[in-house]
């Protein structure tokens, strides 16, 4: 029979990584002096809170303008599709690939990851367990990339200041999107992944 280190009283600290007998929650390392938990407390509550909020900012992040883009005095407040239509206009091919595929594409994987991590710890699904745990580290690996859209924005709007014949100001769509992009990045450090493996344990001690 499996037999997990917490089923034998025995953790880690995640701050200096000292093995230590969990005696209670809360008692305190005593190399660092961190609070001990077994898990992080009220990872999925946690983790869902900042999902749905993560999910309604990406509503304003898409509807309001996430830059404006002037060429020769002449140029509207865009959202981020429309601002991937505009650099296509321009011949800025592979600027609008990174901003289709950093404002858009990850944000929705990410969000869709979590959301299957989620219901696999609280549905009991533990079929493809290391399919899942690759997942996660997609999703936390791809969040420090989902930030590119705003530096690529800030960098246009630093760079392309050439009075009447071009511009581009950042709008606040781009402001609602960073905040979208912080609460996913802040949602998978919350997920505790040990969830998954302790419902694949005590469903495998269940079928035996």
């Amino acid at each position: 029979m499996q037999q997990s280190a917490l089923s034998r009283g025995l953790i880690t600290c995640h701050c200096c990584n000292k093995p230590a007998h969990l005696r209670h929650e809360g008692q305190k390392c005593n190399r660092c002096g961190t609070r001990l938990h077994a898990r992080i407390p009220n990872s999925l509550t946690y983790t869902w809170a900042l999902l749905v909020a993560s999910a309604a900012m990406l509503l304003p992040a898409n509807l309001l303008p996430i830059m404006t883009f002037k060429s020769l005095g002449q140029g509207d407040p865009a959202t981020i599709m429309q601002g991937v239509i505009q650099l296509l206009e321009h011949d800025m091919l592979w600027i609008a690939l990174v901003v289709l595929t950093a404002s858009i594409i990850i944000p929705l994987l990410k969000i869709v990851g979590l959301v299957i991590l989620l219901l696999t710890v609280q549905m009991g699904w533990t079929t493809n367990v290391h399919q899942k745990m690759l997942m996660y580290r997609f999703v936390e690996w791809i969040g420090r990339w989902s930030m590119l859209d705003i530096f690529v924005v800030a960098i246009l709007a630093a760079i392309v200041q050439l009075g009447n014949l071009a511009s581009v100001v950042g709008n606040t769509g781009a402001t609602a999107f960073a905040a979208a992009v912080i609460l996913t990045m802040l949602a998978a450090n919350s997920f505790d992944t040990r969830l998954i493996w302790d419902k694949h344990l005590e469903l495998s001690e269940a079928d035996t």
